[in-house]
């Protein structure tokens, strides 16, 4: 007797077999191309670093340039947080057994212990506030234009990446090195961020003055793994433990309730849906965490429902975004009211979005579940409409089908920004709006680093979707130990001692006493004048209008016409200076005077501006802007 299968039924499980197999394809097609443009990327990275990347002449051994572009934008520097995200990748890349890595990261120490006692426009080492600077000339000097400074990243993700090293080291019987080579650079930036980390400064897209999430998540992160480092090693960070908790309470300002603000302290009116947020999320991923909302790890509730209003705010107002239906990946920039070079979408900006989910699957299949509140519905449902509020176990088509949904999400944003890479595999710092051609800085090393922890994320994610296997994975910073928050913030800090790092590759003596001077001087100006200051030494800029030190406004008034410097100077010189006054259009006016001063001695000064230097402006007057 012949069987009559329905034929609904066979069409059915045609369907499911067919889907399945196409997946299992397309899978494969993705995770080749991302292969190909991953050996890329790792090359392109390798060539912006002196002293012989193929696009880094001149810069320094060890010395990360941000792109080789020189003209329109200029990027031929060395930014601080740029070199440490482009590091942490190349450690991780050494934590997977690629050896050839580290004479490049022995580099990379020096560099930076060399860097930390430059004297630059944010202040020295010895004060501590030099270390907020955010970059230099590419043979290790200080640049002196006009910047949004200080940047209070730079040193905890510089932290972040040595530790990275320094666990590595302990275990393949580096400790010698670990302890009087690497150490003391990491002591100095724990100590800048348990000293600095409740003031405010720029964010990372170097625009806004205020308190950044990005920024505070990331101290924390730096102080945790500080203080658990320090003991493995024998020494002590009483102000990793002290005010990391302090930092995390503080965090928690960030959520309104339905997205992460990107700043907050500020005067700067957006909406506050930014990037800052996906790459602070993700900056911070441990793949030991729970989905904890405080830490706002990539799989909580929180972080998603982040995604989801950031990735929606993008929907609309980019040409190459049109049609695209709601439930699947867009191009993403920094901000939807970004006006830099036209408002673009950037490639780091749209892989950190699948970064984030990449890292969140590993979560959840980690940990053998995940949870659906009212918090994160929206994102759920908007990938997988059939989502209801629950939990979800391994080993259920639920489960499956929710993680599945999440990695075809990400995959998609991968996809976005392969459709846009050129030809030659180069990654832009952007891609047009309009049609993607690539834009802004040519071969943008931060680009380059955020392709290849990409890839290492997704990698880890599905090696365990893909079988039983455990993921591969970065290691654990202790957030489980490190995610309890306060009843009470407190706004505190704890004085550093900054020393040079000698054992690293710095001359003894270097970086020297100095003392913080406030000079203040009343200069009315009219719209679009600037006053500057310069004088004989390099901190003043050696008489150079180009070199000179930009004056501080924001306490001007029409009763007092303050304009304000803080500078770190050598103690106990005599300098000489004068105030300088930049027109509208570009030409200066020189006071009628020279001035003199006299440092004072080290350790007479022991809060920044107790030295301070009242003036008035002598010389000639500018006039009324005609714009």
């Amino acid at each position: 007797m012949l069987l009559k299968i329905p034929v609904f039924l066979f069409a059915t499980s045609f369907n499911v077999v067919a889907a399945s197999l196409n997946s299992q394809l397309h899978r494969r097609d993705l995770a080749a191309t991302i292969a190909a443009e991953r050996t890329i990327a790792l090359q392109g990275a390798l060539d912006n670093i002196g002293p012989n990347g193929a696009k880094a002449p001149g810069a320094y051994a060890g010395v990360v340039v941000a792109s080789p572009s020189t003209d329109d934008p200029n990027y031929y520097y060395t930014w601080i947080r740029d070199s440490a995200l482009t590091f942490k990748m190349l450690v991780d890349e050494l934590l997977t057994g690629n050896t050839s890595i580290k004479p490049l990261i022995e580099d990379y120490v020096k560099s930076q212990a060399i860097i930390q006692t430059v004297s630059n426009p944010s202040g020295s080492l010895s004060s501590g506030r030099g270390l907020g600077e955010p970059k230099f000339y590419v043979n290790e000097t200080r640049f002196n234009g006009p910047w949004g400074r200080p940047q209070r990243d730079g040193p905890a993700l510089r932290a972040i990446t040595l530790i990275a090293y320094t666990r590595w080291l302990l275990k393949n019987d580096g400790t010698a090195e670990a302890k009087a080579d690497i150490w003391p650079v990491i002591r100095n930036d724990l100590n800048y961020v348990a000293q600095f980390w409740n003031q405010t400064g720029f964010d990372l897209w170097e625009e806004v003055s205020g308190s950044s999430f990005f920024t505070l998540a990331v101290q924390h992160r730096a102080l945790v793994e500080g203080a658990a480092i320090a003991k493995q090693m024998g020494f002590s960070c009483a102000g990793c433990d002290s005010q990391s908790p302090n930092i995390l309470c503080f965090l928690q300002s960030f959520w309104n309730g339905k997205h992460i603000v990107a700043n907050i302290n500020t005067a700067v009116q957006r909406t506050g849906i930014d990037s800052n947020t996906i790459l602070g999320s993700i900056a911070t991923f441990d793949p030991d965490a729970y989905c904890m909302d405080a830490t706002f790890q990539p799989c909580s509730h929180r972080a998603l429902a982040n995604l989801k209003v950031y990735v929606d705010s993008f929907r609309d107002i980019y040409d190459i975004n049109a049609g695209i239906p709601a439930s699947s990946a867009v191009a993403t920039g920094r901000y939807a009211e970004d006006i830099y070079f036209n408002g673009n979408p950037w490639y780091l900006c749209t892989l950190a979005v699948a970064e984030q989910l990449y890292g969140a699957i590993q979560q959840w299949l980690a940990r053998h579940n995940l949870f659906i509140t009212e918090v994160d519905l929206a994102f759920w449902q908007s990938i997988y409409p059939q989502a209801k509020i629950g939990q979800y176990n391994s080993g259920t088509s639920s489960f499956d089908n929710l993680t599945s949904a999440a990695m075809r999400f990400a995959d998609g944003f991968v996809e976005i920004v392969d459709k846009y890479v050129p030809v030659s595999g180069s990654l832009s710092e952007q891609y047009s709006r309009e049609n993607g051609t690539a834009l802004s800085a040519h071969d943008l090393t931060w680009s380059y680093a955020s392709y290849v922890t990409m890839a290492a994320a997704r990698r880890a994610a599905t090696t365990v979707l893909a079988s039983a296997r455990e993921p591969i994975q970065v290691p654990s910073w202790g957030e489980r130990s490190a995610n309890s928050v306060p009843s009470v913030c407190v706004a505190s800090s704890v004085a550093g001692n900054y020393t040079p790092a000698t054992g690293a590759g710095t001359l003894a003596g270097a970086g020297g006493c100095t003392v913080t001077v406030l000079f203040r001087v009343n200069a009315t100006t009219y719209y679009g004048e600037n006053i500057y200051l310069t004088g004989n030494t390099t901190d003043l800029g050696n008489w150079s209008p180009a070199e000179a030190v930009p004056g501080n406004a924001a306490n001007y008034t029409s009763e007092r016409p303050l304009w304000y410097f803080e500078i770190d100077l050598p103690a106990s010189t005599a300098i000489s200076y004068k105030y300088l006054r930049q027109e509208s259009n570009g030409s200066w006016l020189y006071e009628s005077q020279n001035r003199t001063y006299a440092v004072p001695v080290c350790g007479t000064q022991a809060e920044t501006g107790s030295a301070i230097v009242e003036d008035a402006w002598v010389g000639p007057t500018g006039t009324p802007s005609k714009g």
